[in-house]
């Protein structure tokens, strides 16, 4: 593990940040076939504000809190796009990293917080999303 994560940790170069390829928006998450919306929050917050996602039939919404992580690995499929989310991204880095040192490839962190992830989830945008599914 410690050579994994030495590796990961020299591949963080200022090309790899300013690529942004660490990260994704909400929107672009939903946008993902196959996609895992991973809430590493705190078990209060997730009972404080639920997210589910369920009219997203592409996106699986998981919660399992950062601390819980390392012993619900067996939770995560590998074969699926994963973005992680927590309000203010510190969490969500932590679980990138330890997922990326686990041998998950495709795993991005979600960016914005609860003000990007309503944007993405305002009324309009549901609605759109449930027309869609109604026309597939």
């Amino acid at each position: 593990m410690k050579k994994e994560m030495d590796k990961i940790l020299k591949s963080m170069t200022l090309k790899f940040f300013g690529a942004g390829n660490h990260k994704i928006t909400p929107e672009k998450l939903l946008e993902t076939e196959n996609g895992l919306f991973l809430d590493v929050r705190s078990n209060e917050e997730a009972a404080s504000i639920s997210i589910k996602l369920e009219h997203h039939p592409r996106i699986v919404s998981k919660h399992i809190p950062v601390d819980e992580l390392s012993d619900r690995m067996d939770e995560i499929p590998k074969d699926m796009f994963i973005g992680i989310f927590c309000p203010a991204n510190v969490r969500s880095t932590m679980a990138y990293i330890y997922l990326l040192s686990k041998g998950f490839t495709h795993v991005r962190i979600i960016e914005g917080g609860y003000a990007a992830l309503m944007e993405a989830l305002k009324p309009g945008k549901i609605w759109k999303q449930i027309q869609a599914q109604k026309n597939v």
